[in-house]
């Protein structure tokens, strides 16, 4: 076990500080960290009906085009609300398909360090367009959400009265397209919230591409995780990135380099986002864990691998301090055990040096 302890740029403690570790879902504390530094808390991503254009009679020649931005929570009531703006926008009859947009991130589905069964059991397909977190009825991880989306969109208009000609189905984008009309996700500080409480690995990979896509690389897990190690060099924080998940057994983070990452955040204007993007104690992946203590921390788990991250208030100084756990080769109860026994030292008899 790693363990590192300061408050605001002073070590209280350090042991086996730089021993480098998988972070498993510690790697979203640090996603988390480089997308409100690139985007900022109140940031949107929206959602665009596109097309060549409507005629006077409110006709649109050729297809209606779904594009999304990364929005990892597209649902119902999202493209309900499309529907009802692609209407006011005077759209009465569609001659093609409503076309769900396949890009512009690329439909990669794994990384280094993940075994073979993630895609199918942990992670559903990170997209540009998300629907219903790309999970079917039944719970199976879909291969086609851009064209799900697209059919409900078709339903939808159909039902406020929109002529459309063509079955709903999904391929690459057009270029020389106009928005028709556009709706927009939740401000980012509520969705990192989502991903952070629950951590959500759709959320982490969706996000990851975005982050690359946002700095001028194509959106794939890979850059993602190339972007969170680019912030972190940015900070003289070195550190090995797969993916945005956690969930590469190949991702190496020390614990010094996390407490490093939590001081330069709490400099931030973003910091308080950040922090109330965590679980609190007895919340989100923290729920059956250290009631009592006012705590704002990111869990992480795989196999013989734990982690714990954040700001916990400790009484001597009435003030947040940081600590970071990094565990590996042990089981995951004997490590959430000292985990917590730590906090709880941290929180209620910890005093800073001399």
């Amino acid at each position: 076990m790693s363990v590192v302890v300061g408050d605001d740029g002073s070590f209280w403690y350090r042991h086996r500080a730089t021993v480098a570790r998988p972070p498993a879902s510690n790697e979203k504390l640090l996603l988390s960290m480089a997308l409100l530094d690139r985007f900022g808390g109140s940031h949107t991503f929206a959602v665009r009906a596109m097309g060549a254009g409507v005629d006077a009679g409110g006709t649109l020649s050729g297809n209606l085009y779904l594009r999304g931005q990364g929005d990892p929570e597209v649902a119902d009531g999202r493209l309900d609300v499309l529907a009802s703006r692609i209407w006011s926008a005077g759209v009465r009859r569609i001659h093609g398909h409503v076309v769900g947009v396949t890009g512009p991130f690329h439909r990669d589905w794994f990384a280094p360090g993940w075994k073979r069964y993630f895609p199918a059991d942990y992670v559903a397909l990170p997209t540009a367009l998300t629907f219903r977190g790309n999970v079917s009825a039944s719970g199976g991880h879909i291969h086609d959400p851009e064209r799900r989306a697209a059919a409900y969109l078709t339903r939808a208009l159909r039902d406020r009265g929109v002529k459309i000609g063509s079955r709903a189905t999904a391929r690459p984008g057009t270029a020389g397209l106009i928005a028709l009309a556009s709706v927009s996700s939740k401000p980012l500080r509520t969705i990192v919230s989502h991903m952070d409480h629950r951590s959500v690995n759709f959320s982490a990979e969706v996000l990851g591409k975005a982050l690359a896509y946002a700095g001028g690389e194509a959106g794939t897990i890979a850059n993602g995780a190339a972007a969170i190690c680019a912030y972190e060099a940015a900070r003289h924080v070195a550190a090995s990135c797969h993916d945005g998940s956690g969930l590469s057994y190949a991702n190496r983070q020390t614990a010094s380099g996390i407490e490093h990452l939590l001081w330069n955040a709490g400099r931030q204007p973003w910091v308080g986002a950040l922090r109330m993007a965590l679980p609190a104690a007895g919340d989100g992946t923290l729920r059956h864990r250290l009631r009592g203590v006012r705590l704002r921390a990111k869990t992480g788990t795989l196999d013989h691998v734990s982690a714990l991250s954040g700001w916990v208030w400790n009484d001597a100084t009435d003030g947040w301090i940081e600590f970071s756990l990094l565990t590996s080769g042990m089981e995951e109860y004997p490590a959430k055990d000292l985990e917590d026994r730590i906090v709880q030292v941290l929180a209620n008899g910890a005093k800073p040096p001399g």
